[in-house]
């Protein structure tokens, strides 16, 4: 393979993993519900492999009504069972409820006038931290920020927000750039960020 074109280590061969990786992993997300719904999926993988979670994730925005914080913050106990039996998503009620609460918690900060955006973003000082690790066994699992982050998500009543849930959805998000500087996608995801 040609040097232009290597990937992280961590995206393997599977079609799916690899997409995800040359389209968005590291892709700067701005969008409040967007950042809102990877938060929800980056919970729901605790304890599983991201591929699961890719796997499910179509089904699973089918099942949550699109991640529509709106509609999830009123789901009531007919939807809990609902989603329980539903084999498209991870059956976690653990996880459902916290998807729920998040919701609502969503819903008051932008009532209040809160931007959920600006204020995850915040944890970086608004622009993406640009590591430059030489492979991918370089990358910690979490960081200062993520410890940050985390502890703030709690504090506002988030569950399944742990410092390295919260590194993996940082790096997926674009909050920081983890591509290896050997990966193809180093540049490029740099360049979005306009460093």
């Amino acid at each position: 393979m040609a040097d232009s074109f290597h990937r992280c280590a961590w995206c393997g061969t599977d079609p799916l993993y690899v997409a995800y990786h040359d389209e968005e992993w590291g892709v700067p997300e701005h969008d409040p519900r967007a950042l809102w719904e990877k938060l929800v999926l980056d919970g729901f993988q605790a304890g599983l492999a991201w591929i699961t979670i890719l796997r499910k994730r179509d089904g699973m925005r089918e099942a949550f009504d699109g991640f529509d914080p709106e509609i999830v913050a009123r789901y009531g106990e007919a939807d809990i069972e609902r989603l329980l039996g539903d084999a498209r998503i991870i059956r976690s009620r653990a996880k459902i409820n916290s998807a729920i609460k998040g919701a609502k918690i969503w819903l008051e900060m932008r009532d209040q006038g809160e931007d959920f955006s600006e204020w995850l973003w915040s944890f970086v000082g608004g622009a993406p931290v640009q590591n430059a690790w030489p492979d991918s066994a370089a990358r910690p699992v979490s960081t200062p920020e993520s410890e940050a982050l985390s502890k703030a998500l709690k504090k506002r009543g988030f569950t399944f927000v742990g410092p390295v849930i919260v590194y993996a959805f940082m790096q997926a998000v674009g909050m920081v750039n983890d591509h290896g500087v050997e990966c193809f996608r180093h540049r490029q995801v740099r360049a979005m960020a306009g460093s």
